[in-house]
């Protein structure tokens, strides 16, 4: 039950059109997603870098696609837990690009993990591990 990324997109414009504002999905994978993200000067701190609750939105962002592009447009799944390694200063010049794969898909959670560059830079600044609960089926 996968979405493709044009309903993946008229979801988001739909239920989340501020999502869309600044990225562009680039591509859904049959376990991942790859998203970027245009960073302005809201997104920043001071030292011209890439702000840790930005790097968290954006790693949050591209796990849902990763899920809705996986299982389809499960609206309600949300974020349960959410682990970041920040390896480098993000170049506040620079947009970011967040990869993300799928590790385990379970019929409660999914867990994936999410890469963090600054575009053009083969160095990730940041590792996202984070896990999504997913609405149970009144039914069951």
């Amino acid at each position: 039950m996968a979405a493709t990324k044009d309903e993946i997109m008229g979801f988001l414009a739909q239920e989340f059109p501020q999502a869309l504002m600044k990225s562009t999905i680039e591509e859904i994978t049959p376990r991942g997603a790859q998203l970027l993200y245009r960073v302005d000067t809201g997104d920043l701190r001071p030292g011209q870098t890439v702000s840790g609750p930005t790097l968290m939105l954006v790693a949050d962002y591209v796990l849902y696609i990763a899920i809705l592009g996986h299982l389809g447009l499960v609206a309600m799944a949300v974020t349960t837990n959410m682990t970041i390694n920040f390896f480098r200063k993000p170049n506040g010049n620079r947009d970011l690009r967040a990869v993300c794969k799928l590790i385990k898909v379970g019929k409660t959670l999914v867990t994936g993990e999410v890469w963090l560059y600054s575009l053009d830079d083969e160095e990730p600044v940041a590792h996202v591990i984070g896990t999504y609960a997913l609405p149970q089926n009144p039914t069951d």
